[in-house]
């Protein structure tokens, strides 16, 4: 029951209660004979209901006295869900619309729109434990994996701040791989890079990233949100280009993720808000995975309930004295 009291000493009063049994608060009455009375149940029952009110008035007084309470706890259960890290892109693009330009009347930007929608995102995820990171010229630890969606859906509106001009999605990926490893959990995991663009992976930050990956089956989904106009993940070089990371930094990205040891990865190309979403969806949809996972129970004051319940029988007894009537000696109704 994880039952306990804030002060425990109360307890030595509980022997009060008893007194309600063996002693009678009922007014004494003189009967000259009781021996011709024939036996009468209903009061005898009523007699001890009212002494077990008694009692129980006492208890309960004692033990709101002594600041009952109900321990906090953890409960282990099962469902479906991931433990994700969000990776989010705050490089200065990110503030721009899908057009490549300021947004401009009822426009959403597309920092706005992944704000959006990954708020929903979350909503929907019961038993997920989410972290979220960000990055532009520098990686930003924003919150640890937790299951507190008030937390995580503020780290999410912290995006809207204004971006820098850089993107290191490699130093972005090193951090969201730190904060999967600080999580001991066997529960299956995934990251989720949202970003308008790429950059070039220098090859010490590669190695660091494919031993990462190989150390703990992660699954790796990357939502580019293309500006129009901008090459794909999927451009080949045009005629007379160099097919070079710094040509052609998405594909190359693409090609890199490919080649990582990785549970499961996906890419998904979105150039408007409508696009994100569905792939936002997918998401969602390939990441329910049977997990257990803890909820916690928090301490309970049971104080007024103890209290409620004193009350309640303190008003039976309350009615019963009411209801009392004095029987008047013949010698006092002569006199009356």
């Amino acid at each position: 029951m994880n039952i306990a009291l804030a002060t425990p000493w109360v307890l030595a009063l509980l022997p009060l209660a008893l007194l309600p049994l063996v002693l009678s608060a009922n007014r004494p009455e003189s009967y000259p004979s009781i021996d011709t009375v024939e036996a009468d149940p209903l009061s005898s029952i009523l007699n001890w209901i009212l002494r077990l009110a008694g009692a129980i008035a006492i208890a309960a007084l004692i033990l709101g006295i002594g600041g009952i309470h109900r321990l906090g706890q953890t409960v282990e259960k099962t469902g479906e869900g991931a433990h994700i890290v969000l990776l989010i892109d705050r490089s200065s693009s990110m503030d721009n619309n899908f057009a490549g330009r300021p947004p401009e009347g009822g426009e959403e930007s597309k920092s706005a729109a992944a704000r959006r929608l990954l708020r929903d995102f979350v909503l929907e995820r019961d038993h997920d434990l989410i972290g979220v990171a960000a990055f532009s010229t520098s990686p930003m630890h924003v919150l640890p994996m937790t299951d507190h969606k008030e937390a995580i859906l503020a780290a999410i509106d912290a995006i809207n701040r204004p971006g820098l001009a850089f993107t290191n999605v490699g130093r972005g990926l090193a951090l969201a791989l730190d904060i999967q490893e600080a999580d001991p959990s066997p529960a299956a995991r995934a990251i989720v890079l949202v970003s308008d663009g790429a950059a070039v992976i220098d090859r010490e930050v590669q190695e660091l990233l494919r031993k990462a990956f190989a150390r703990r089956p992660i699954n790796l989904y990357w939502l580019f949100m293309r500006t129009q106009g901008t090459p794909g993940i999927d451009a080949k070089p045009e005629p007379g280009q160099r097919d070079t990371p710094q040509a052609l930094p998405e594909r190359h990205l693409d090609i890199f993720f490919k080649s990582l040891d990785v549970k499961a990865y996906r890419a998904f190309e979105a150039e408007s808000p409508q696009a994100v979403e569905e792939a936002i969806d997918e998401i969602a949809t390939l990441e329910r995975n049977p997990i257990t996972y803890v909820e916690r129970i928090p301490h309970e004051d049971l104080k007024p309930r103890a209290f409620g319940v004193a009350l309640a029988a303190m008003l039976v007894l309350l009615a019963a004295r009411l209801a009392e009537v004095r029987l008047v000696p013949a010698r006092e109704r002569e006199a009356i």
